[in-house]
């Protein structure tokens, strides 16, 4: 703020409003219920807040300089500093008057481009609705301070100051006029221009890679266990010890803790062939080169050497979230539906195989179709009727030898203690010792069961998932070294080649891609809102269709330095950024309103129209210039920040970093252009709006 205004008193008096704003944002969080967290104070970016108020001082200090003919650095004019009170509270009144208009309708503009943002709905919804929130609030905030407590305090600290002629900044203006001037003759070179970097924009962004949300280091792995359902608890117990020692005897490992089954969790049931193991990790500055891949690479390398043992790569978090959200804890799932159990399990491991030979692929596995065996017995009621017996009391004697069901009971003083009985080898599967259990055949009598009963091992799934009614089975991947969207699309063209359903079965993609598609869907209808958001206050702001439009064309502007940042700093389209760029929009067009309002003013006051354009570029250079470096430096801390859950804000600051410099470059030089051709063309002979 300071290199711009060169003056102490007028910095500080534009810094203090984002305390004040965030004031306002944190009486409104706590109204409407809002808690202050990563995500709703994240986005937070003070340049933007204070872009309101800068161009209220640059403004004031403007105004009065063109009373005096004085220079000096601290702002003060030689021969007018005593100016009258009531003159000078005249002055700055009219200052803040003539920027007002375009003021209010930019940031109403900032604030409609939020507002969609409240539509999103799951993940994406709790994720970024308080972000929303929080910058709608604050931005109302430095708006209301920005027309109110700064003109009331500069009328009393910069009564005399003035805005400074720095000899660097004059001869960067008075360049900045001379090439407008040339690019002004040129229109169609310069639109041409404009048009090629937007389309070349469109093309690389086809070629980004797309993901729901970048995915969150929580500075720990989760590994999850699997075997054979089969696997006793003590052979389990061995096998978690196998795995915790190959991953200590990596040097990144710090700790690493095993949990067998969750039998006390009902909704997340997981049985003790099952194992969460927790790897504590040293400090990232103690992590081989190639980060967090390259360490779960050589975590792969070292469960390899422990046979029968199937796993996968989480975080505990993110395996909590992936389960509660969409029940898949792999990055994504192919769902396949159908009734035939035997069916399913089939097309699984063929879905199993094809998905672990695509590049990018880890961690493949089948879920909710392991087969286990089971011994089936199938009663003789021929045999039951000579025995004068009944289906049911063979059921019952079958329960109570195995464990499950309640023998009798101990009385013990107010305790009610159930005994269970259960025969010497009842957890096996042995249907020659099972067909000797007795079954009492009336007061006297006892008959076997193999004698009532026909009794044989046979196999079935471990369990049956559902889904909508629909038995399915899911096969998981992890994905490492691509995208998401470019995954599952080539999953889904060679699926489609290689694998022929039958009638009344289909594949659905599920986990982390279901979640893109959700968001995405939802901000194809979100996006065009805010932009018609944007284009409806632009003609309530300056009443024409055609200056509306062009001022419109920073949106394109934007997306060509959005687009661009993000291929620089290979970050992959996702969610995050999606809501950069409708940040971003909103941001850039507040230029495009200062700029023509100020062009519109000169016309009214009678200046001709090339140099209405021309002086009123060169005039706004100033806040233009301050409010789009001030609104980027302010994301630069996310842009860069590499602490606890930056992944989530990078992509969006980025965006708008790269698409607030493209958008003000481009507005510099595009706009004034197209302005002086439309409004020779077009409004040469209409009324001037009012500014």
């Amino acid at each position: 703020l300071w290199a711009f205004l060169r003056n102490i008193a007028a910095s500080v008096l534009v810094a203090l409003v984002i305390p004040l704003a965030m004031a306002w944002a944190f009486i409104s969080m706590r109204v409407f219920g809002f808690s202050a967290n990563l995500m709703s104070l994240g986005a937070l970016d003070f340049g933007l807040l204070v872009d309101a108020s800068v161009v209220v001082v640059e403004n004031v200090m403007r105004k009065r300089g063109e009373k005096g003919d004085g220079e000096g650095e601290g702002g003060a004019a030689d021969a007018d500093a005593d100016e009258d009170a009531e003159v000078a509270r005249g002055r700055i009144r009219d200052a803040v008057q003539e920027v007002a208009r375009p003021v209010l309708f930019g940031i109403a503009i900032i604030v409609a481009v939020y507002i969609p943002i409240l539509a999103l709905q799951g993940t994406e919804g709790r994720m970024f609705r308080p972000m929303a929130f929080t910058v709608v609030a604050a931005i109302l905030g430095s708006l209301v301070l920005a027309l109110t407590f700064v003109p009331a305090a500069a009328s009393h600290v910069l009564r005399n100051a003035r805005e400074v002629h720095t000899p660097g900044f004059e001869k960067a203006r008075a360049g900045y006029r001379n090439f407008l001037s040339q690019a002004v003759g040129r229109p169609g070179a310069v639109f041409g221009v404009a048009v090629l970097l937007f389309v070349a924009s469109l093309v690389a962004g086809g070629r980004l890679g797309t993901e729901f949300m970048p995915r969150l280091d929580e500075g720990s792995v989760l590994v999850q266990g699997l075997r054979l359902p089969s696997t006793a608890l003590d052979e389990g117990t061995a096998y978690s010890g196998a795995l915790e020692r190959a991953l200590i005897g990596l040097p990144e490992v710090r700790v690493a803790v095993s949990k067998l089954g969750r039998p006390d969790l009902a909704t997340e049931a997981m049985g003790t062939y099952e194992s969460d193991t927790y790897v504590v990790l040293e400090p990232k500055g103690e992590w081989r080169s190639g980060g967090k891949d390259a360490l779960l690479s050589a975590m792969d390398s070292a469960l390899q050497e422990v046979p029968g043992l199937g796993y996968a790569f989480t975080q505990p978090i993110q395996m909590r979230l992936d389960e509660a959200e969409t029940g898949i804890t792999t990055d994504v799932g192919v769902k396949i539906f159908g009734e035939d159990a035997d069916l399913l399990a089939d097309l699984a491991g063929r879905v199993e195989r094809i998905l672990s030979t695509i590049p990018g692929a880890a961690d493949v596995r089948v879920t909710a179709a392991a087969r286990v065996k089971e011994l089936r017995v199938r009663v003789d009621r021929e045999a039951l009727a000579r025995y004068g017996l009944a289906a049911a009391d063979v059921g019952h004697q079958v329960e109570m030898a195995l464990g499950s069901s309640v023998a009798t009971r101990v009385v013990d003083g107010p305790r009610r203690i159930d005994v269970v009985v259960r025969v010497p080898g009842g957890n096996g599967i042995d249907p020659v010792l099972m067909a000797r259990l007795p079954i009492a055949n009336g007061p006297d009598g006892l008959v076997s069961l193999g004698t009532v009963a026909e009794l044989h091992v046979a196999e079935s799934p471990e369990a049956f998932a559902h889904e909508g009614g629909q038995r399915m089975v899911v096969v998981g991947a992890n994905i490492r070294g691509r995208d998401v969207g470019s995954f599952v699309e080539e999953a889904s063209s060679i699926l489609g080649q290689r694998i022929s359903l039958p009638s009344g079965y289909r594949f659905e993609w599920g986990g982390q891609y279901r979640n893109q598609q959700s968001a995405m869907q939802r901000l194809t209808i979100l996006v065009p809102v805010a932009i018609l958001a944007i284009y409806l206050l632009l003609f309530g702001t300056f009443g024409t269709i055609r200056q509306a439009l062009l001022i419109m064309l920073n949106v394109p502007f934007a997306v060509v330095g959005g687009v661009a940042a993000l291929w620089l700093t290979g970050l992959n389209l996702s969610t995050s950024a999606l809501i950069g760029f409708i940040a971003v929009f909103g941001i850039a067009v507040l230029n495009g309103v200062v700029l023509v309002s100020y062009i519109n003013q000169l016309r009214q006051e009678g200046s001709a129209l090339v140099d209405a354009v021309l002086d009123g570029a060169a005039v706004r250079l100033r806040p233009v210039l301050m409010t789009a470096l001030a609104a980027s430096l302010g994301f630069v801390p996310m842009a860069i920040s590499t602490s606890p859950g930056a992944e989530l804000q990078r992509p969006l600051a980025t965006v708008v970093i790269g698409g607030l410099l493209a958008a003000t470059m481009l507005t510099l030089v595009v706009l004034p252009t197209l302005y002086l051709w439309v409004e020779r063309r077009i409004g040469q002979d209409t009324a001037v709006p009012g500014a």
